[in-house]
């Protein structure tokens, strides 16, 4: 065998490389055993998360009828929207979405549910017993990066990608102001009505999540606007929360959902038009607002 060898021995089980190097030399009684390990490094991909929640000024007291649950240990962002009209019939809207909420918060553990928010959904909505109905927006990152979406009715979602939208979520709905939506109903929605679909995040890219309260008070180009004005997520949500707020009170601002209700035909009297007049204002509603930005770690094994 030649003087100076050389061996290379891999164990996968962990990863790594020991590389060994005797040096031999003539008369030479010992030897010389380097060794270098290369530990494998695995990026996984997690949120920094802020949200805020503005009530409807006549539901301040009671906090509303949105209801959100977000884990950044577990990657999910999730609202529920409860529907107003159920007060109705004596019914507080606000249980349905806080019991949804807080089953999905119970669930994310569940073998079955495996990062896919269309399962958490369904386990979701059949643990709840509370009469009424919501409509629902369940986002989950896997540690890869992708984000899974589950969406039933007008709550919403975009991704900002170096101050540019990439993606939006579209909203359901049977006819105009009324969304898909979860019920306790046999009659309503289910998780199998759900628009799902995934995409493949990059560290620093944005997600902002809202009730229809949010974009029905704010445009995207308003949305890309605010968001570059803050590092912290939590102040971000809480000034896009607050611009949608300040827009939902004035009767004179031309709101998304002022623009849509023109385009389906709702509008001031013919002789109000015959003026120069039309319909305008934003929308009162909760409204609620959910960020994500991806942030990338680490972990040496």
């Amino acid at each position: 065998m030649a003087s100076n060898a050389a061996w290379r021995i891999s164990a996968f089980s962990r990863c790594t490389s020991i590389v060994v190097n005797p040096s031999c030399k003539k008369n030479e009684r010992r030897r010389r055993l380097d060794f270098s390990i290369a530990r494998s490094v695995r990026s996984e991909m997690s949120l920094s998360i802020g949200t805020h929640l503005i009530p409807h000024p006549k539901k301040a007291e009671t906090g509303g009828e949105d209801a959100f649950f977000v884990s950044s240990e577990f990657g999910i962002l999730a609202i529920a929207d409860g529907v107003s009209g159920w007060a109705e019939k004596n019914v507080n809207p606000a249980l349905f979405s806080r019991e949804l909420m807080s089953h999905a918060s119970n669930f994310i553990k569940d073998e079955e549910v495996n990062c896919d928010p269309q399962i958490l959904l369904r386990k979701s909505h059949d643990a709840t017993t509370s009469i009424g109905s919501a409509t629902v927006l369940i986002a989950m990152l896997e540690k890869n990066g992708t984000l899974k979406i589950a969406n039933v009715g007008d709550c919403g979602l975009r991704i900002i990608r170096k101050g540019q939208l990439i993606f939006t979520t579209c909203p359901q709905e049977h006819y105009f102001d009324c969304p898909y939506q979860i019920s306790s109903e046999s009659n309503g929605q289910t998780y199998q009505d759900a628009t799902v679909c995934s995409i493949k995040l990059k560290e620093g890219d944005i997600i902002v999540m809202g009730s229809d309260g949010l974009f029905d008070n704010i445009f995207d180009d308003e949305i890309l606007s605010e968001i570059s004005k803050f590092q912290d997520m939590k102040d971000a949500a809480k000034g896009l929360a607050e611009l949608a707020n300040n827009h939902s009170r004035d009767f004179y601002f031309d709101s998304p959902y002022i623009i849509e209700a023109r385009k389906r035909g709702f509008d001031v009297k013919w002789y109000e038009k015959a003026l120069g007049k039309k319909l305008t204002g934003g929308k009162l509603d909760d409204i609620t607002v959910v960020i994500g930005q991806i942030i990338q770690s680490s972990n040496e094994s």
